[in-house]
């Protein structure tokens, strides 16, 4: 049975500066991210692979390309983020503003036209005019962009990951642990909205803020910078997030556009009756702390109504049994190896199922899971702003791609108001600490050549993506693969 969506439903793509642009010469450019995969340490301890990303796929110089491959393909819409490093490699702490501060806390901050014209007197005018390019090149092919603001790497004037594994955030720039990273990044918002606001169609302050503070000081197995294990650092780094996007959100409204945050959201399950607390605690924990804050004011006032959509990351599911208790503000849960994002790569999950060259299991029930928990929470519009699979012999693309659409026109005829799916990815990309291992794209890079080839799975995308459905001869993929 054909499955329509309508019209309006976008679907399209999701990029990162730092995982996309860098591949040709003159492309590159200094972050924290950038100082993170280059240190010999890391390398050699195998914190990081080793590959470098001014090696990667060339988006800074071959977007057109890229556009043109997406335009085929049917897609019409993007998420496109702007490098906060590359935009501005020079401090600006120097530009004044007003800021209202309470308790610590930031409460507002003003940016007027003097200081942005000061802070275009900062910034690296060659960027901002490629990045106008890039926005104007999507633009004009009568597609929808969302501007995505931040998306992991932060200038090493505001963050030296190294230096804070080594001698402390005290004693290092600690990038979200400084409250002054609060105002840079409203001050930031602010340059990006003068400079291209009339471009976007919907704001994002942030991708995946969780995945900031979550593995950079509490998993920090997951070799992201600063690798500082220390729970104060994680819940200031939280709070100063919470209230940048906040701030953020104050000096973009002005333009009339939809503000939202992008989320890593999986889907978590208890692993038996007596994990249910575990689950929920874990639930709140991770995801609904976060967005209650910032839609409801839990906690703060002035953060309330700060939310005008949110974008969906979701890649798999979490299953969680009781666990030792950490410590006061963390909850006392183990995540159950096997399952979601804790199985070995390419293998199959405990439940049947494949899982992906990252080890994570194909769970696309677990979208619908989350979309619905989502509507029921906030009543607030929606995109799928992340979904993908690492599958370099693109064995499971196409099955994950349909199953996963499946499961949001599912949560559409429930009443969700999910307006669009963005594929991560178009093109491979670097993937952080892994490097290039990890292959995302519908279309394969030659990182040699820099050519561009079409993966089977790009055509079973393109086939959905220009009919606006999912065809009855596709009904095959809808349900979950089994091993």
């Amino acid at each position: 049975m054909t499955l329509k969506f309508n019209k309006g439903f976008g679907l399209g793509f999701s990029t990162a500066g730092f995982q996309h642009e860098m591949g040709l010469r003159g492309s590159e450019y200094e972050s924290d991210w950038y100082l993170w995969v280059h240190d010999p340490e890391n390398i050699t301890a195998g914190i990081v692979s080793g590959d470098l990303p001014e090696n990667g796929p060339g988006y800074w110089d071959l977007f057109s390309t890229d556009h043109s491959i997406a335009q085929s393909l049917g897609m019409d819409i993007a998420r496109l983020g702007l490098e906060w490093a590359r935009i501005f490699p020079r401090p600006t702490f120097g530009v004044k503003v007003r800021v209202e501060e309470e308790k610590g806390e930031i409460r507002a901050v003003e940016v007027q036209e003097p200081a942005l014209k000061e802070m275009d007197s900062l910034a690296n005018r060659g960027a901002v005019e490629r990045y106008s390019q890039i926005l104007r090149d999507w633009k004009s092919r009568g597609n929808k962009l969302i501007i995505n603001l931040y998306h992991w790497p932060l200038p090493v004037w505001l963050h030296d990951p190294i230096r804070v594994r080594k001698l402390g955030p005290d004693r290092a720039p600690s990038g979200w642990v400084d409250p002054r990273s609060v105002v840079e990044f409203a001050k930031f918002a602010a340059y990006v909205n003068w400079k291209f606001g009339e471009l976007a169609d919907m704001w994002s302050t942030m991708n995946e803020p969780n995945v900031v503070w979550g593995l950079g000081y509490l998993n920090v197995r997951s070799n992201f910078p600063p690798g500082y294990l220390d729970l104060k650092s994680m819940l200031t780094a939280r709070s100063h997030i919470m209230d940048a996007h906040a701030r953020a959100y104050d000096v973009l409204k002005e333009t009339g556009k939809p503000i939202g945050v992008i989320y890593a959201l999986s889907d978590v399950q208890p692993l038996d009756e007596s994990s249910s607390k575990a689950a929920e605690d874990y639930d709140y924990f991770s995801h609904y702390l976060f967005l209650d804050s910032l839609s409801r004011g839990t906690g703060r006032e002035d953060l309330k109504g700060k939310l005008d959509w949110i974008g969906v990351n979701y890649y798999t599911r979490t299953i969680v049994s009781p666990g030792q208790k950490l410590a006061a503000d963390l909850p006392a849960i183990r995540v159950v190896p096997g399952y979601g994002f804790a199985c070995p790569p390419s293998s199959r999950s405990l439940d049947g199922r494949p899982t992906s060259e990252f080890g994570w299991e194909v769970y696309p029930e677990g979208l619908y899971n989350v979309i619905l928990k989502l509507k029921s929470r906030y009543s607030l519009p929606m995109i799928v702003t992340e979904n993908g699979i690492a599958d370099s012999k693109d064995n499971w693309r196409s099955w994950y791609l349909v199953s996963h659409l499946h499961q949001i026109h599912r949560a559409i005829s429930q009443g969700a108001d999910v307006r669009g799916y963005l594929h991560w990815n178009l093109i491979d990309n670097y993937e952080w600490a892994s490097g290039f291992r990890m292959k995302f794209g519908l279309v394969y890079v030659d990182l040699e050549t820099k050519r561009r080839y079409l993966r089977p799975s790009a055509l079973v995308f393109r086939e959905i993506a220009r009919n606006k459905e999912i065809p009855d001869s596709m009904e095959h993929l809808a349900g979950p693969p089994r091993l």
